[in-house]
């Protein structure tokens, strides 16, 4: 009986940690998916990552792509994409991501993730200060 119960609690472990990974999984992928929209100026497939709220914030892929070509340029037009660790705060899931630009700086964001019914939509992105920058 314990044999069986340490199995179950291996198992379930095992199952939760597959889960999750999947999760970070499909939420990189999004992201990375965005990025690549936006690099090639696919404003109206970069759009559909986001989530309803910002979708109805900004109202048209044009208006949510002039928003990122202003005040995001780094994932614009980014040299490397680095996912760093995803995160639990207050109940919502953040992304960290390390991005280079053209010009070798480095820049960190954090991704606010929200799950919707046909997965998962990113719902804002902070930028964060870079590792080694004055604060």
């Amino acid at each position: 009986m314990r044999h069986l119960i340490l199995c179950l609690a291996l198992a379930l472990g095992l199952g939760l940690s597959l889960s999750a990974r999947a999760q970070n999984n499909e939420i990189e992928a999004n992201i990375r998916a965005q990025i690549d929209a936006l690099k090639a100026d696919d404003f109206v497939t970069a759009f559909s990552f986001a989530s309803p709220s910002i979708q109805r914030m900004f109202g048209t892929p044009e208006n949510f792509g002039a928003m990122v070509r202003s005040g995001y340029p780094m994932v614009w037009r980014p040299a490397e994409v680095r996912f760093l660790e995803l995160r639990e705060v207050s109940g919502q899931l953040w992304q960290k991501v390390m991005i280079t630009d053209a010009a070798g700086h480095v820049h960190v964001l954090d991704y606010q993730m929200v799950e919707v019914e046909n997965g998962w939509k990113i719902n804002g992105v902070h930028l964060l200060d870079a590792p080694g920058s004055a604060v």
